[in-house]
C-alpha cells in the first residue's frame, strides 16, 4: 500500500509540473515582449523624432516628386460608383511654396472631394506632423511593434485643442505614429485630419515611408478604405490610394527675364499672340 501511494504522488507531481511549465514559459515570453520606458526616455524619443520630422519636411522642399491620387466611392458589393483621379508633379521654391503641374486629371465622376480633402493630400496625410504645429500635440507612448525587420516605438498623437471649424481653417492630425527604435524617425502613420463637421467626414488613412536619398524618409504610399457615417444617417464608402514617386533633387527658382540687357521686375510671362491665319 505505501508503494502505491508513493507512485501516485510521483504521478501527481509530474502532472503538476507539466501543467505549470507552459504557464511559466508564457510568463517568461510575456515578460520578454513587454517594453517599458522611463518618462525621461519617452521625452527624449519624442524630442528627437519631432525634430527629424521638421528636418524631413524642410528637406522635401529640395525635391520634386510625382503624386498619383485616386479617391473612389464604392457601392454594394464594392463596385466603384465614382472616381476622382489626379496625377501631378510638385516642386517647391526657397520659401516652401508648392507648385503643382497636373499631367492627368479626367473629369471626376465622384464629386465628394472637398477642399479639406485636397489640403490633407498636401499636408496631413503625407507628413502627419506639420513642423510649425508640433507643439500643438500631445504624445503618449503605447508600446513597441515589429513591422518587417524594423522594431518600432508606437505613439498615440492627439491635438491639445481641437480646432473649431467655425472660427479657424486649421487642420490637425489625430492617430498614431510608428518610430524606428534605432534612427528615431517616423516610418508609418495612421490617422486622419480634424476637425470634422456634420457634412464633412474623413477616412482613417495609413501612410508608409521609404528612405530617399540615403537619408530622408519620405511618404511613398497612402491607403484608406472606410465607410463614413454622417449625422443624418447617410453613409459613404470611400477608398483612397495615393502614391508618391520619382523623388529627385530639384527646386523651382524664379527666373529674371532680360530684354536688351536690362533686368525686368518679376512678372507673369504671357505667351505671344497667335499669328493670323492666311
Amino acid at each position: 500500500m505505501p508503494k502505491i501511494r508513493f507512485h501516485i504522488a510521483i504521478v501527481i507531481l509530474v502532472l503538476v509540473t507539466c501543467l505549470m511549465a507552459p504557464s511559466t514559459v508564457f510568463a517568461q515570453n510575456a515578460a520578454a515582449s513587454s517594453d517599458t520606458l522611463s518618462q525621461a526616455e519617452v521625452d527624449r524619443i519624442i524630442r528627437v523624432f519631432t525634430a527629424k520630422e521638421t528636418e524631413f519636411r524642410k528637406a522635401l522642399n529640395l525635391y520634386s516628386f510625382k503624386r498619383d491620387a485616386m479617391i473612389q466611392s464604392l457601392g454594394m458589393g464594392g463596385q466603384v460608383t465614382g472616381e476622382y483621379h489626379r496625377v501631378s508633379s510638385f516642386t517647391f521654391d526657397d520659401q516652401g511654396n508648392r507648385f503643382e503641374k497636373i499631367s492627368f486629371f479626367p473629369m471626376p465622376s465622384f464629386g465628394g472631394v472637398t477642399q479639406e480633402d485636397l489640403e490633407d493630400l498636401g499636408g496631413i496625410q503625407p507628413f502627419a506632423l506639420e513642423p510649425s504645429r508640433i507643439d500643438k500635440y500631445n504624445f503618449k507612448y503605447v508600446g513597441k511593434e515589429k513591422i518587417d525587420e524594423l522594431n518600432l516605438y508606437v505613439f498615440e498623437v492627439t491635438p491639445k485643442v481641437v480646432p473649431d471649424p467655425k472660427k479657424v481653417k486649421e487642420r490637425l492630425f489625430i492617430g498614431r505614429v510608428w518610430v524606428d527604435d534605432l534612427e528615431l524617425q517616423i516610418v508609418k502613420t495612421k490617422g486622419k485630419g480634424i476637425p470634422e463637421t456634420k457634412i464633412n467626414k474623413f477616412p482613417t488613412v495609413e501612410t508608409y515611408r521609404e528612405q530617399i536619398g540615403g537619408r530622408y524618409w519620405f511618404p511613398t504610399y497612402t491607403y484608406a478604405d472606410e465607410e463614413l457615417v454622417f449625422e443624418n444617417g447617410e453613409a459613404l464608402h470611400v477608398r483612397m490610394k495615393v502614391r508618391y514617386s520619382d523623388f529627385a533633387l530639384a527646386r523651382a527658382d524664379v527666373k529674371v527675364i532680360e530684354v536688351d540687357g536690362a533686368e525686368l521686375p518679376n512678372q507673369e510671362v504671357k505667351p505671344p499672340p497667335p499669328k493670323p491665319k492666311p
